[in-house]
């Protein structure tokens, strides 16, 4: 067949996944998993020739040209493989693009992260692992996998994570050790105070999507009654994007939201409650400057080809949007995401985030009510 086809062309219409070592049991790993969703089909085979073969099935034949929506493998099949499997796919000019994704009931070993990484593995799993979860990182890798494979400036080719700019790094590490030395005074009064009007952790940790929808724990002073989360649905009509959009939005802001505590009012007014993610800044979960990781609530829905740019560049602290709404607190949905996909194209410097940082600070104090 011509081995001419664009990558543009790749279809995901009829989405295929293999799964590779897991018997007929991969059901207990993937928590609602799509059975009855007639865009999936899915296909179990142990062997690593028979396996190879059904891949190249798919894409032999123009007529019926169709790469695979996603390959999971077990972690300990492909150590007992010497993962001589997903080498061969890494080697193949179309399946080296498709999505390869380990699961194990461990977790991957520091022993293994480097082969991993080597292997053309994207991901690793623990199981059992939400399917929802799991969607939305691979809608993410069949858009962007072939171009950033290729020229990526945020991530490692062989690996597909994030990888930071080594002055860019540097810039974060001082800037996030300065931020705490100045700030660590602040840090127990308001753990106190948090503590006193709400019983309770003090920190709260959100579970976000960051770079490449990779799921990251962000640390934040807690500035609501607990488990506020659950009742999020029963306030929905108010979120003020759906005013600002016209029709039900993608990201949610609660004027006067009842969840929030006094203290918690106080803290976000002056972005108190961000002060914690200069701990994520300093694990390298995220940088100073970049956009904003998102609920999953919100990432679910940011999967359109436009919109899901914004997750090309690392998560940031601050960034381009949360400069801009300063002057602009009326911004809609789409100017948010186009702002965060500017940043996400745009090539980095040390100057244009030092920038940013300074403008911060202008936007530290909040004049609306959320």
């Amino acid at each position: 067949m011509s081995r001419n086809i664009p990558l543009s062309d790749y279809s995901v219409a009829n989405r295929a996944l293999l799964f590779v070592g897991f018997e007929h049991d991969f059901d207990a790993n993937i928590r609602s998993f799509p059975y009855e969703d007639p865009a999936y089909r899915y296909t179990i085979e142990n062997n690593a020739f028979k396996a190879f073969q059904w891949l190249e099935a798919q894409v032999e034949q123009l007529e019926t040209f169709l790469v695979p929506h996603a390959i999971f493998c077990r972690l300990e099949w492909l150590i007992d493989n010497e993962f001589l499997f997903v080498q061969q796919i890494a080697a193949h000019p179309y399946l080296c693009y498709v999505p390869i994704i380990a699961l194990t009931d461990h977790g991957p070993t520091e022993q293994y992260q480097a082969v991993l990484s080597k292997s053309n593995v994207d991901d690793c799993y623990s199981v059992p692992v939400d399917w929802d979860n799991l969607e939305a990182r691979l809608e993410f890798l069949n858009q962007f996998k072939p171009k950033l494979v290729a020229a990526a400036k945020w991530l490692k080719q062989e690996c597909f994570q994030l990888k930071i700019p080594r002055q860019k790094r540097i810039f974060d590490v001082l800037g996030a050790s300065l931020g705490i030395v100045l700030t660590s005074w602040v840090w127990l009064p308001v753990m106190v105070a948090i503590w006193l009007e709400s019983r309770g952790p003090v920190i709260y940790v959100s579970k976000r999507a960051g770079f490449g929808y990779q799921q990251i724990d962000v640390l934040k002073f807690r500035s609501m009654y607990l488990d506020s989360d659950q009742h999020l649905h029963h306030l929905a009509h108010l979120n003020q994007y759906n005013a600002l959009d016209g029709k039900k939005s993608v990201f949610v802001k609660i004027p006067s939201d009842p969840r929030i505590t006094r203290v918690g009012r106080f803290i976000r007014k002056f972005s108190i409650d961000e002060l914690p993610q200069l701990l994520n800044v300093l694990r390298g979960d995220m940088s100073l400057v970049g956009n904003r990781p998102l609920p999953l609530y919100e990432a679910e829905l940011l999967t359109k080809k436009a919109w899901v740019q914004r997750f090309l560049a690392p998560a940031g602290l601050t960034g381009l949007w949360q400069v801009r709404k300063h002057d602009r607190p009326n911004m809609g949905t789409n100017e948010r995401i186009m702002l965060d996909i500017q940043y996400s194209n745009d090539d980095y410097s040390v100057m244009s985030d030092l920038k940013i940082v300074c403008r911060t600070f202008g936007a530290f104090i909040q004049n609306e009510n959320v």
